[in-house]
């Protein structure tokens, strides 16, 4: 059971503090390690996050996303932090292999370690967990976790501005089932302290590329599969096709929820091929659940209604499994 008196003691105690979050941050991991940094920042304390490798352009107009430090670019700066701190926060994932190289570091770690995070099934690798699998994000677990601390008065328009991308982004701009009116009225305290929610759906959704626009429309016209039969669809890219539209991370970001518009359909997927591997990013509606389809077949996990996995195959072998495995996921 959370002892959040514990919690809030080495809070105070701690003077460096890491801030980490999973490999390919997206809205969610860096709104809500943007927003803790701020306030921890504005408590005095000497702060630094920390991200395995690069996000999407559109995230970077959060106040201060110019100081994350990335791993995969300046390991030892990352190394000498995390050396040095007394205190690391897990945002947004809930086992060290989420954060590649980078778990290896906290996990040799002698710093003390809570986890704040919306997964299921939490490793045990920290010293408390502050974990709510039905909450929308782990920004919304942010703000209630300063909330438990009794310094809601110290949110400022800075915090307030990544945490509302956090939860905007998690929420599909709040349409998800996890979406509730707790989630609207942490917003509307956000509006009231100066945050713009117009803009800031702007600056994450209307920043696209004529490249980016053009990949989207060639991979719904050309590249999406739909199984009526199954209510399932998916869309696959090659290297190839990626590299002739120019992708720049954060490119197919929602990608993979534009099937499940289409009458019917309760489960899609978006199937990339990248160097290594060949990601595999899940979502559904109603009563189907991927995160055990993710889990059982593609090393993944995740949510009930969006899940992620990989494949150690070709695209071809891959998009023949998943294809194969419909028929059998169907019932």
């Amino acid at each position: 059971m959370m002892n959040f008196e514990e919690i809030k003691k080495e809070v105070e105690q701690a003077n460096y503090i890491v801030i980490t979050t999973h490999k390919s941050p997206d809205g969610d991991a860096i709104g809500s390690s943007l927003g803790l940094y701020h306030f921890l920042k504005n408590k005095g304390k000497k702060v630094v996050v920390i991200v395995p490798d690069a996000f999407p352009d559109f995230l970077k107009w959060m106040s201060l996303s110019d100081e994350i430090v990335y791993f995969d670019k300046d390991r030892e700066i990352g190394f000498n932090h995390i050396d040095n701190s007394d205190l690391i926060f897990s945002l947004d994932y809930n086992a060290l292999g989420r954060i590649g190289e980078l778990g290896e570091v906290i996990g040799d770690s002698k710093a003390s370690k809570i986890v704040i995070d919306h997964h299921q099934n939490p490793q045990e690798f920290a010293n408390h967990y502050y974990v709510d699998t039905n909450c929308c994000s782990t920004a919304q677990l942010v703000y209630e976790f300063i909330d438990q601390l009794g310094e809601l008065d110290s949110l400022t328009k800075d915090i307030s501005e990544c945490l509302y991308c956090g939860i905007m982004t998690d929420t599909g701009s709040f349409r998800f089932p996890s979406t509730t009116a707790k989630t609207h009225q942490i917003i509307a305290h956000f509006l009231e302290l100066g945050a713009n929610g117009s803009k800031i759906h702007e600056k994450v959704y209307d920043t696209y590329s004529e490249k980016r626009l053009r990949l989207l429309g060639y991979a719904l016209t050309e590249k999406m599969k739909v199984f009526p039969e199954y209510n399932a669809a998916y869309i696959s890219l090659s290297q190839k096709e990626l590299k002739e539209f120019n992708f720049q991370k954060g490119d197919t970001e929602g990608l993979v929820n534009y099937p499940l518009s289409i009458n019917g359909i309760k489960f899609s997927a978006l199937i990339t091929e990248k160097e290594q591997d060949i990601s595999m990013s899940f979502r559904s509606k109603d009563d189907v659940f991927v995160n055990e389809f993710a889990n059982t077949h593609f090393q993944g996990g995740g949510h009930i209604y969006a899940a992620g996995g990989k494949s150690d195959l070709s695209l071809e072998d891959t998009i023949a499994k998943f294809e194969e495995l419909l028929k059998n996921f169907k019932n």
